[in-house]
């Protein structure tokens, strides 16, 4: 059972992980935003590649079509070019005491060597120590010397100029130094992952570790099958592992005198009592927003390597919003746009919504997240930018009133609005929609609308499902509303 990096980071998050991912992988389950994780990372990756070619000879190894292979048990070291020549080799495989690793970017130029391992994030983060570990440990074992590691990220200041000018789109930051101090420590893992794997399914309790760094796929397989599991309770962190450490495993067991923090002990007690939270303040502040309100959601399109001129780095851009517009009670009409030109979206979207707002009135949102689309609107819009940024005082953002006054048994832990909206209006369910029921699913359809190879058909199909559900968004807010 051949080791990789990707299944020694598994065994480090958790050993079971590992062992899951290897003897019964069916069991697993990624999420529509891991799978976009991996996604970008292609698209990073691929950007990478053209990069670091650019004014260097890229090698390849004879026999190879692709890419250069090393394999210590044969003894092939890294072919050293001549002195001065710069030369570079992508996703070079290199394998070590049987575990084998490809590193993204291999760099020989004046006689030094460089490792550049490329990273969709935006900036570093702890668990690329032990990735980059890794990949040193085993390319020094086959005799490479590395005079140099480093991490390539997304620069979250790059301004895509247009024409295909890619230049500063990635910045290195030398992780050498961080890495060195673990990499004697791989061997170890190494030698513990074959122990796991050879073994039977580890006996290791759910905690912290089942989210960080990052979601396992195994989290339905392993968490004990409960109403109201411990996670359920708000920014636990290490608490989680002191409860399970105790014996609990759903939130009924926990005793009163073990939650700590307002918003838990909330939370606690509605799912103990199995009744709904509902303060008169609720009411009250709802009440005091006045008509006419403009209800406003938007969907968004972020890319980690920028399409559009003017653009940066997963810089979420607007393509759709919805409006109801509440003139007095009970009086409420609709307005949306669309913009699946595959073009940048901002201008139009932008005067669009302006002609829609009106001069006053308060604007209605879920999240801050909508100002942040009006900020970026004025950012890459700048004749309008003046008006756009006149709208954000008038955001009224509700969320916060809902988390201070309400929660619902059912909601689970959650204030998002799909949790929120069947605990409090019967009959209206995100569930209920069609294939688009979540911002993740409006960005790949998107994609696939505005993909050159998609028919008229299939394009108008999935206008209908995005306005549909932008549309839900909306009248949701105010149906929240008029309930209380």
């Amino acid at each position: 059972m051949r080791l990789s990096k990707s299944r020694l980071l598994a065994h480090l998050q958790c050993p079971k992980r590992l062992w899951l991912e290897v003897h019964r992988p069916q069991l697993g389950y990624y999420t529509s935003a891991a799978r976009a994780r991996f996604e970008s990372g292609q698209r990073v990756g691929e950007m990478a590649r053209r990069l670091y070619a650019q004014g260097r000879e890229v090698g390849v190894a004879a026999g190879t079509d692709d890419w250069l292979s090393f394999d210590s048990t044969q003894g092939e070291l890294f072919p050293r070019a001549e002195a001065g020549s710069a030369k570079v080799f992508f996703e070079a495989t290199f394998r070590h005491e049987e575990v084998q690793v490809r590193a993204d970017v291999l760099e020989y130029c004046s006689g030094r060597t460089r490792l550049i391992e490329v990273k969709s994030g935006t900036r570093v983060k702890e668990e690329y120590v032990p990735d980059v570990a890794i990949q040193s440990w085993v390319i020094n074992g086959v005799g490479v010397r590395l005079d140099e590691v480093a991490v390539a990220h997304l620069n979250s200041k790059f301004v895509y100029p247009g024409n295909a000018d890619y230049r500063g789109l990635l910045v290195e930051v030398p992780l050498g130094d961080l890495a060195s101090r673990v990499v004697p420590q791989v061997a170890i893992w190494a030698r513990e992952a074959r122990h796991t794997l050879e073994g039977s399914e580890p006996a290791i309790a759910v905690g912290k570790h089942c989210r960080t760094p990052h979601a396992c796929p195994f989290v339905k397989y392993c968490w004990p099958r409960t109403e109201y599991p411990l996670h359920v309770l708000p920014k636990l962190g290490a608490k989680l592992d002191e409860y399970v450490a105790h014996g609990y495993r759903d939130v009924r067991d926990v005793p009163e005198e073990a939650v700590t923090g307002e918003t838990r002990l909330r939370v606690w007690r509605a799912t103990v009592t199995g009744r709904a939270d509902i303060q008169p303040a609720l009411g009250e502040e709802l009440r005091a927003i006045s008509c006419p309100r403009y209800y406003l959601d938007f969907e968004t399109i972020d890319f980690a390597v920028p399409i559009w001129a003017g653009t940066r780095p997963r810089q979420a851009i607007p393509f759709q919003w919805s409006i109801h517009i509440e003139k007095s009670a009970g009086q409420v009409e609709h307005l949306e746009y669309l913009d699946l030109s595959g073009e940048l979206p901002a201008p139009g979207i932008a005067q669009a919504l302006l002609d829609a707002m009106g001069d006053s009135g308060p604007i209605i949102v879920y999240s801050s997240y909508e100002q942040r689309c009006i900020e970026t609107l004025a950012q890459l819009v700048p004749p309008l930018a003046e008006a756009l940024r006149a709208l954000v005082p008038r955001l009224v953002d509700v969320l916060p009133i809902f988390q201070r006054h309400y929660y619902h048994p059912a909601m689970k832990g959650s204030w998002s609005i799909k949790a929120i909206l069947p605990t409090v209006v019967r009959g209206m369910r995100y569930e209920d929609l069609g294939d688009i029921r979540e911002g993740e699913a409006a960005q790949q359809a998107y994609l696939e609308a505005t993909h050159p190879s998609t028919s008229v058909q299939r394009r108008d199909e999935i206008a209908r499902l995005l306005l549909e559900y932008c549309r839900f968004d909306t009248q949701a807010l105010v149906r929240l509303l008029q309930a209380f």
